[in-house]
């Protein structure tokens, strides 16, 4: 399979080896030192794209793609409030797109088991529930897509929250000083150097406490899944999320 990559940063060079390591070739790497490499014909070159740049750029690549009727796997988040507006012009010019927040197999079975987790713990609702996530402090976005996904799956199952508001801790440890409602969620997001990212939705009484957590040794388990996801869209049309790729019988 002959892939293009869009943003050549730590996560673009370890997917460049995975996927040759898979015995894939990368025929185009677009980054911001290239830019005027990004056309239509060299697009054209590869079977499939994968994008991981910035927010400010994630649109107008998938633009390019669908212009070029590449498939085109989007690991970049931030960008959301476009959604909507991507799967239409998606759909309407027969693409390919797949998205999500992560790619990562475990965060995925994450998800998953905190969605169970949640609408168990619904039936108990003097329990408050919190979501924190870490990572380093490149990341751009707060919070992370991942802990954006986490709590709209705990919205979506414990009836005593409707909404998630953020607060992002400083590298002091203070906080933004917003008080929440009883019916927000709150998702503390942190920044500390080299942590690849860690996610824990905590369940908290009077009498104990209940952690579900997720933590990323490196960013290897990101960069695999977005290459097998990849492989699995690179025959397909339609507009996907990256959890349509996997199959959860429990």
């Amino acid at each position: 399979m002959k892939i293009a990559l869009f943003g050549y940063g730590k996560m673009g060079k370890i997917i460049e080896k995975i996927a040759t390591d898979r015995r894939h070739e990368i025929v185009l790497i677009i980054d911001k030192d290239n830019l005027h490499e990004a056309t239509v014909e060299n697009l054209q070159k590869a079977d499939v794209a994968i994008e991981f740049s910035t927010p400010a750029t994630a649109i107008q690549n998938m633009n390019l793609c669908f212009e070029a009727g590449v498939p085109l796997v989007v690991g970049t988040t931030g960008w959301y409030e476009n959604l909507d507006e991507i799967k239409e012009k998606c759909i309407a010019g027969n693409n390919t797109l797949m998205y999500g927040s992560n790619y990562s197999v475990g965060v995925n079975i994450f998800f998953h088991v905190n969605r169970m987790l949640a609408k168990i713990m619904n039936n108990y609702p003097y329990y408050e529930v919190q979501v924190e996530e870490i990572h380093h402090t490149q990341k751009l976005d707060s919070p992370s897509g991942t802990a954006i996904t986490i709590a709209e799956g705990v919205l979506e199952n414990f009836d005593a929250k409707n909404e998630w508001k953020n607060v992002l801790v400083t590298d002091t440890g203070e906080a933004a000083d917003d008080a929440l409602t009883n019916s927000q969620l709150l998702i503390e997001s942190h920044r500390i150097e080299n942590v690849p990212g860690t996610h824990t939705v905590m369940y908290d009484s009077e009498v104990d406490s209940i952690e579900f957590k997720h933590t990323a040794h490196n960013r290897n388990g990101f960069a695999l899944g977005a290459v097998i996801a990849a492989e699995w869209l690179k025959d397909k049309k339609g507009f996907y999320a990256v959890t349509d790729m996997f199959t959860f019988n429990a």
